[in-house]
């Protein structure tokens, strides 16, 4: 277990660039350096988890930990990992908190890392589409999925737009395979059937209990729990769920929603960590840390209860006819969410004038076809924006 921790550890503080990038680092770590497992079990776990909803990185680490030491080692796995980038997002909430809104310096560089943010999820947009929606029926999905949402820009919408992506997968993506998971086994079924009936029961109980008190750290949780039970994608996606249900619901403003997402960009770890600022920001002085906690906590463990459980389930899964189907029809319908959020509220808050535009174009240029880090990217569109009021 401490083995598992100490390596798990310095991944969570140098593997920069989001969850691709994470996946490269877990393989020349655990698989090339450490021989914790073959290369072919690697790249099962990967595809089981890029299958899952939840963070894709986080659980492919927990699931690594979980090979390696059991339950500890998962468990060891997933705190080194996530730690570091947590607790960086929340000393940001702390600090912001405690500056002057008024301060000459401040709003420049939170406009700065808006900006970042509005190329960083164009280029989640390009990568997932390219790779999600290769023929068009599944581009067509996704354009209505789109469509849909910037008509009807709410939760519920969400929700509905994936339930009938997965209808239409079933139909139009009949060509699509679940991975052959053959080295995955059914090894622990009374264990995965524990971790997916938890998942259920804590969804409906954490919904009942929003319900009954609203803006409470329960309805809090239940934002955080919906959004890391029910995202397809991974963290970029993840900003349009929890901008839905916090900024509407008067738990932060919009520009500092955006600002926290844009600095996690430029960390190491997953991008869910978002949560410990979203949480530190939305809370009572006194209870941030608290609140923050109990963000992350929520955000994500519905990831690691369905992963735990789908080790196990996996192969029953692949053989029903159709499920592959309607999980790329969810998928397609994924890259549409992503799009409808990168136009609003991403750019719509970000980008105010030309200059703004050219600065947002500039930063998706860097990071697609520069491959310049996520971290240098916020760097410069912040000294931009700093800039901008001297020259211009």
């Amino acid at each position: 277990m401490g083995e598992v921790l100490w390596t798990a550890l310095r991944l969570g503080l140098t593997s920069f660039g989001g969850p691709i990038a994470h996946l490269g680092y877990f393989e020349r770590t655990y698989v090339r350096k450490l021989q914790w497992l073959s290369s072919a079990e690697y790249v099962e776990l990967v595809a089981l988890c890029q299958s899952l909803p939840g963070p894709t990185s986080s659980q492919v680490g927990f699931l690594v930990g979980l090979r390696r030491a059991g339950w500890q080692g998962a468990l060891a796995a997933w705190v080194g990992f996530t730690l570091p980038s947590a607790l960086l997002m929340y000393a940001f909430a702390v600090l912001v908190k405690t500056l002057p809104s008024s301060a000459a310096w401040l709003q420049p560089i939170l406009h700065g890392l808006v900006l970042t943010a509005v190329g960083v999820v164009a280029q989640a947009v390009w990568s997932m589409a390219r790779s999600l929606c290769p023929d068009w029926p599944r581009r067509a999905l996704a354009a209505l999925s789109c469509a849909a949402l910037l008509v009807f820009a709410t939760p519920a919408t969400q929700m509905v737009v994936m339930f009938l992506g997965a209808v239409a997968g079933w139909f139009v993506c009949r060509g699509t395979k679940l991975a052959d998971l053959g080295m995955v086994r059914a090894s622990q079924p009374r264990v995965a059937a524990a971790a997916v009936t938890l998942y259920v029961l804590l969804l409906a109980t954490v919904s009942g209990i929003a319900l009954l008190a609203p803006h409470s750290p329960g309805a809090l949780a239940a934002i955080f729990y919906r959004a890391g039970a029910l995202v397809f994608g991974g963290g970029h996606v993840v900003l349009p769920l929890l901008r839905q249900e916090l900024v509407p619901g008067g738990w932060i403003s919009d520009s500092s929603f955006l600002s926290g997402y844009a600095l996690a960009q430029g960390l190491p770890g997953p991008l869910f960590t978002v949560a410990a600022y979203l949480g530190a920001t939305s809370a009572p002085p006194h209870l941030a840390a608290a609140w923050a906690t109990l963000a992350v906590l929520a955000i994500f463990l519905p990831g690691l209860l369905i992963a735990a459980g789908s080790v196990s389930l996996w192969n029953r899964l692949a053989s029903i006819a159709g499920a592959s189907a309607a999980l790329a029809g969810i998928n397609a319908s994924v890259v549409g969410i992503l799009a409808a959020a990168l136009y609003d509220p991403v750019w719509r808050s970000g980008v105010t004038d030309l200059t703004d535009a050219a600065v947002a174009v500039a930063a998706f240029l860097l990071l697609q076809l520069v491959r310049f880090p996520a971290a240098g990217t916020a760097v410069l569109c912040v000294l931009v924006s700093l800039l901008k009021p001297h020259f211009l």
